[in-house]
């Protein structure tokens, strides 16, 4: 079956969703934009048309809000609140109670001990268990195996050394909190990001605490006036330093919000 002969359906399954997403996030990204956004919502007006289906509400609100809009991008928690799909786990991070990036944060920590923005993809399982429990969800063992797979299936390619990357789970949380998405406009590229970091480690031990962040947000938010905007400087710190390890920010974490290059 194809990812347009999907979206005839009334639900679909785990797995078909990730054909889905698979099928139209056509560069691998991470999100639906540009083309791959015009070509998905063409095909679910015709596959749903076929089915004798009409648009659900929520299908409705999306294409009136993306439907012409040439800069639309969407993410993959958000095609999971469009479509009928059954017990999707992607939404119980949102829909439950995992209110915070720091909820996000203290899980992967108890994996990523060495702050190097990866895990082992053997551990992923025990990662989306031990927060689904944060999120006061508990699901059977051979559906936790499956979620794990479908997503070790949908990274294919983009893995790291056969880790998955932080960034690829940027989805999982909450929007309005979500700091790995927060400062895509004013990344730096590698040499940049190494430069501004070795300059605000003043005392060179390796991280950045508060204090030194503050310098930084500042000349961030002087030299990307049109992105950053320097009342909002305490949002930024507060999104920023959930990512720290006990008010520390490692190199390697802070590359991940600010380096538009992988480290």
């Amino acid at each position: 079956m194809t990812a347009e002969t999907h979206l005839q359906g009334v639900e679909i399954s785990a797995a078909q969703f990730f054909e889905i997403w698979h099928h139209y996030d056509s560069d691998g990204n991470g999100y639906m934009d540009g083309k791959e956004l015009q070509n998905f919502i063409q095909e679910l007006q015709q596959a749903r048309k076929k089915a004798g289906l009409d648009l659900t509400p929520e299908m409705k609100a999306f294409v009136d809000q993306y439907g012409k809009a040439t800069d639309g991008k969407i993410g993959i928690v958000e095609l999971a609140q469009i479509l009928p799909t059954e017990e999707n786990f992607l939404l119980f991070f949102r829909c439950q109670q995992l209110k915070s990036s720091e909820d996000f944060m203290q899980t992967w920590r108890k994996y990523d001990s060495d702050h190097s923005g990866f895990i082992d993809s053997e551990e992923l399982k025990s990662f989306l268990k031990d927060l689904l429990q944060k999120a006061n969800k508990q699901i059977e063992d051979s559906k936790l195996t499956e979620y794990t797979e479908i997503m070790v299936r949908l990274f294919k390619g983009i893995f790291h050394q056969n880790c998955i990357y932080l960034l690829l789970l940027d989805g999982l949380l909450p929007v309005q909190e979500n700091f790995l998405i927060k400062f895509q406009g004013v990344k730096m590229c590698a040499k940049e990001f190494n430069k501004a970091f070795e300059m605000y480690d003043q005392d060179g031990n390796g991280y950045i605490d508060e204090n030194e962040l503050d310098a930084l947000l500042k000349d961030l938010c002087e030299k990307n006036k049109k992105e950053l905007d320097i009342n909002n400087l305490a949002t930024y710190k507060k999104s920023i330093m959930a990512l720290s390890d006990g008010g520390k920010l490692y190199r390697a974490e802070l590359a991940l919000i600010l380096c538009a290059e992988e480290n």
